[in-house]
């Protein structure tokens, strides 16, 4: 049986941070949207939001027909799944939690139809393991916020079709996302798992008292991230390694991996770190509002792209190809 690749109706379980994202983009992209959530009070948050994502959205470009309007919130999760042509998962990170929703999601939903999780680190085939038809069953990781940055990392479990994993790719592109297939089903995937060896070093460099959280966030911005977003780590170091390229880097950068500069293990969480953490990044933050950083962060993004992309159009090539 082929999977449903042509939306029309987009289901979202879960409506925090990550699933308001995925509601944000699959309206912005022209979809109906049923949306649940078990939390008392959520459908408000939720519209709250959407209507903070929306300026992003429409500077981005909306596609025909979009609206927020098109946002439909229900009570059970049946009705929500019954007649979606995606459905996309976002709850806790709660193993328990999420077999009990898949038994129940895939029950009710219809048979060609794809289910993925925005898990960002609980395996497919665990958490998927009572659900009805899991050869139809992935990981969609996305990346917050999820309206704007493009990465979804599809992860298939050991009962999952190939041709799911296909698919739920040209769902994924079909919104506007850079799907990156994981070919094999390990924790954190891979962007969390290079993210986490970052967030370990600067949490000992708090721990450490070699630097402030304003000012590990300084070493990033101002350097390496700037290069990071739009050529990543292995060709900016071929560039580094000159015109011998990265055999000349590896030979020459090599034996400082051997070197005690890093903690693989994390410090451990004592009150007086997680003091100075919050503390930190209170002072970072300042008297802006979430909602204001978000806007800032979205404008950033969105400048960031454009920027890319103007600029890869110039040269006429791609490094994704």
């Amino acid at each position: 049986m082929p999977f449903v690749t042509e939306l029309k109706t987009f289901a979202a379980l879960g409506t925090g941070v990550i699933g308001a994202g995925w509601i944000a983009r699959a309206l912005a992209h022209g979809l109906d949207v049923i949306a649940w959530d078990p939390a008392p009070d959520t459908e408000a948050a939720l519209r709250t939001r959407i209507a903070n994502a929306w300026p992003a959205l429409e500077k981005q470009g909306l596609a025909p027909g979009a609206s927020s309007q098109r946002l439909r919130f229900v009570d059970s999760i049946e009705e929500c799944v019954r007649d979606a042509d995606f459905i996309q998962e976002s709850a806790p990170e709660r193993l328990e939690l999420k077999c009990e929703l898949h038994a129940r999601i895939s029950l009710a939903a219809r048979p060609d139809v794809l289910i993925a999780s925005s898990t960002s680190g609980l395996l497919p085939s665990e958490f998927y393991a009572d659900a009805v038809r899991p050869e139809r069953c992935v990981v969609g990781h996305p990346f917050n916020p999820v309206y704007l940055l493009p990465l979804v990392e599809v992860v298939g479990g050991q009962h999952t079709a190939p041709q799911a994993v296909q698919a739920a790719i040209r769902v994924y592109e079909s919104l506007g996302m850079r799907p990156l297939h994981v070919r094999k089903e390990v924790p954190g995937f891979i962007a969390d798992r290079l993210l986490e060896a970052l967030w370990r070093e600067a949490l000992h460099l708090v721990n450490d008292g070699v630097a402030s959280t304003g000012e590990i966030d300084d070493a990033i911005r101002f350097g390496a991230g700037l290069r990071w977003s739009f050529m990543g780590s292995f060709l900016t170091y071929t560039l580094a390694g000159g015109d011998a390229g990265m055999r000349h880097f590896m030979a020459q950068f090599g034996p400082a991996l051997k070197l005690p500069w890093t903690h693989l293990q994390a410090p451990e969480l004592t009150e007086g770190l997680i003091d100075a953490v919050v503390e930190g990044t209170a002072e970072q933050q300042g008297s802006r509002s979430l909602a204001e950083l978000e806007r800032y962060r979205d404008d950033c993004l969105l400048a960031v792209l454009g920027a890319i992309g103007e600029t890869k159009r110039k040269h006429g090539f791609d490094f994704a190809e």
